[in-house]
């Protein structure tokens, strides 16, 4: 059993984003604005999580790495602003392409976004840090809702950390959908990553949810989710539409009409909720 407490989960969840936020920036070709909207999100995850933890329990360790979280993130936001007249150089290449290919074809020499390429990019690894930071209160968090029960700390960390990779990756994948509909021309690289990384952590949150005592003992009815085992089924179905969910749209990403994106982004709307189901209905169902 596991307690399953409401400020750990954002805290999961925002630092699992800002990890495969890392994951994303470190390739520069996605512009700067994906970069704000997803800091934004999850620094807002960040204090919403204090929040809660101020009208329910303090963790002291997890709360203090929070703030951690959330500072290093904030300084990472503000460096990217200061440093937006840079782009990125995946972005510069592909605007500067089109440009060109545009002013051959009709001899027009059309205005575009500008870049200035002497001044200093923003680098990618400050994204790392508050990742870092975020996982080691995920740590924190496991440890604590672990004390006391039958699982022991490692079954507990390990459920917390792994779900946070596994709800950060598919969250990051679906905002990154949309992203395609603001910067034309981005490659299908970024989201092609995005969606085998939660294809690959699957096996891994199906795993820990499993391990003694997991979701076995409540499909087998060792354990009485208080709805006659319907939870648990529940549970199974979401299991299974998660992995397929991810590899239909791993099947239309491979399509080459740039629609197939959007499918892609609609079929990612319901992997997330379907992952978060495999994830959060586990955890509710198994601190009963």
């Amino acid at each position: 059993m596991i307690e399953l407490d409401a400020a750990t989960v954002m805290i999961q969840w925002a630092a699992g984003g800002l990890l495969f936020l890392w994951v994303t920036t470190r390739r520069r070709e996605v512009g700067l604005g994906y970069g704000w909207l997803q800091r934004i999100t999850f620094i807002s995850f960040g204090v919403i999580a204090l929040v809660i933890a101020g009208f329910t329990e303090w963790v002291l360790v997890r709360d203090v790495l929070n703030v951690a979280m959330i500072a290093t993130s904030c300084a990472a936001l503000t460096i990217s602003y200061y440093r937006r007249s840079a782009g990125v150089e995946g972005q510069r290449a592909v605007v500067e392409r089109r440009s060109a290919r545009v002013a051959e074809m009709t001899g027009i020499d059309r205005d575009v976004q500008r870049f200035d390429k002497d001044a200093a990019e923003f680098p990618p690894v400050l994204d790392l840090v508050p990742a870092v930071v975020g996982l080691a209160a995920c740590v924190a968090a496991g440890v604590d809702a672990a004390e006391g029960t039958e699982i022991g700390p490692l079954l507990g960390i390990a459920r917390i950390v792994v779900g946070s990779l596994f709800l950060g990756a598919v969250s990051d994948a679906m905002l990154l959908g949309h992203w395609y509909l603001v910067q034309p021309g981005l490659g299908r690289g970024p989201l092609n990553e995005l969606v085998r990384w939660t294809a690959a952590l699957w096996p891994f949150e199906l795993a820990v949810m499993l391990a003694p005592t997991g979701m076995i003992s409540v499909l087998n009815g060792s354990i009485d989710d208080g709805f006659a085992g319907l939870l648990g089924w529940f549970w199974a179905a979401s299991t299974v539409a998660t992995i397929i969910l991810l590899l239909v749209t791993m099947a239309a990403l491979r399509e080459k009409q740039y629609s197939a994106v959007m499918a892609a982004t609609g079929l990612l709307y319901l992997a997330i909720l379907m992952a978060f189901s495999m994830d959060l209905v586990a955890r509710a169902t198994l601190r009963t």
